[in-house]
């Protein structure tokens, strides 16, 4: 056994689990290559200042799970915590808000890092899939991609997850509402560092998990009772356009996500499945970010799906997907010629398009059948000398144990008339 051991917090993806991961993120990017979204990758790590203006110095991201680094030439650096920003940077540097076709569409998949005390659901490092819409300001690119995501779970066949949605209003009204949010807060029973949060981002403390904080947030003000008009009829648009999409949703007036950046539309996606860990993607518009990392106005909106939390949540369903077998043919030579004449055909299956693996290692013909059938092949493919003298090898189905002889030159048409 190996000396090392994965980090605390974090996971190996391997065989045959791995399937499932990319499968989900498959899935989940389907929908955003059929609405124009372009694939877009960026650094494991970033500039700190990047995620302390972007994501909020007084979040929790911020201030307790980045993981920092400082470089030899005395850069500081954090492995990226969110998507959002990084891909709003690159987004930025690339000058792809002027090349006059708005919103520039973009979607990415990738690990990210936070130092949170692990648990079922909740990792150090963690797979997401996401999705941004850069520089237009419309109700209905809010709506299409709540509708992307909600597509993207319905096509993977969960169907227990709720989609929760509100407003956080913008830089009009906000401002009132966070004054009488602060007057409230200012009169619970709270410890140190949640008073400092009250001054710095009060809209924060209504994230808390804490039961005992949530028992005293019942009767703080609502945001939606301060939300101008503007902003009441942006979020209306929003609910009809997914209401007449069949898209259910639910309004959750205290939802406000875990980052800074967030305006008007903002939602999540929770399985209730998967316990304390229940969200298993979410987002919304945030439309002063690109300003406040030294970009133009560019409004804008996104979301991030976790890809492990997805995972989970199709257990918690007892969904099995419908994967592609690891191996559909299987190569077993008998001897050298055998062997030389038999992984050419591998080649040749191989390059049809046809799943295909070899007996490597000079095996005997029970390990190398033993092999084949631990592999989950469909077939195998057999040849010894006498094959090689009539010009055949044998074919066998490894489920009914069927075996018949096909011409080395028709193996192709044999196998895929037997796979379908």
């Amino acid at each position: 056994m190996s000396t090392f051991k994965a980090p605390r917090g974090t996971y190996d993806l391997i065989p045959p689990a791995s399937a499932a991961y990319l499968a989900v993120r498959d899935a989940i990017a389907a929908p955003l290559k059929r609405s124009g979204y372009g694939y877009v990758e960026t650094p494991g790590f970033e500039n700190v200042e990047l995620f302390a203006r972007g994501v909020g110095e007084s979040t929790d991201i911020v201030t307790k799970e980045m993981y920092t680094l400082t470089t030899k030439g005395g850069d500081q650096l954090a492995l990226r915590p969110e998507g959002t920003a990084s891909v709003l940077r690159a987004a930025l540097e690339a000058n792809l808000h002027k090349a006059g076709n708005l919103p520039v569409k973009l979607w990415y998949s990738g690990s990210y890092y936070r130092y949170e005390r692990p648990q079922k659901g909740r990792y150090r490092h963690f797979s997401q899939v996401g999705a941004e819409a850069i520089g237009a300001e419309d109700p209905a690119l809010d709506a299409e991609l709540i509708i992307l995501a909600h597509d993207a779970y319905r096509s993977l066949g969960l169907r227990n997850f709720r989609i929760l949605l509100n407003s956080l209003g913008d830089a009009a009204c906000r401002p009132a509402y966070r004054a009488a949010l602060q007057d409230f807060l200012r009169a619970l029973d709270l410890d140190e560092d949640t008073r400092r949060r009250i001054e710095i981002n009060p809209l924060r403390v209504l994230d808390d998990k804490r039961e005992a904080v949530q028992k005293q947030l019942v009767g703080a003000p609502v945001l939606g009772d301060h939300l101008c008009e503007e902003c009441k009829r942006y979020h209306e648009q929003v609910r009809e356009l997914l209401t007449a999409e069949g898209v259910a949703f639910e309004d959750d007036p205290k939802l406000v996500r875990g980052l800074d950046y967030y305006t008007r539309t903002t939602f999540e996606f929770v399985h209730d499945g998967l316990g304390s860990q229940s969200a298993v993607g979410g987002g919304g518009r945030y439309d002063g970010l690109s300003e406040m990392i030294g970009g133009p106005a560019l409004p804008s909106v996104g979301w991030a799906l976790g890809v492990d939390r997805t995972v989970l949540a199709l257990e918690a369903e007892g969904i099995e997907l419908d994967l592609p077998p690891a191996t559909s043919v299987f190569a077993v030579p008998l001897g050298e010629e055998a062997r030389k004449v038999l992984f050419g055909t591998v080649a040749a299956l191989r390059r049809a398009g046809v799943v295909t693996d070899f007996a490597y290692g000079g095996k005997g013909v029970k390990a190398a059948m033993k092999a084949a059938n631990r592999s989950g092949a469909r077939l195998a493919v057999i040849a010894g000398e006498r094959d090689l003298e009539e010009g055949v090898v044998q074919l066998k189905d490894l489920e009914s144990g069927e075996q018949v002889p096909v011409p080395l030159d028709g193996v192709l048409e044999a196998v895929r008339a037997r796979l379908g």
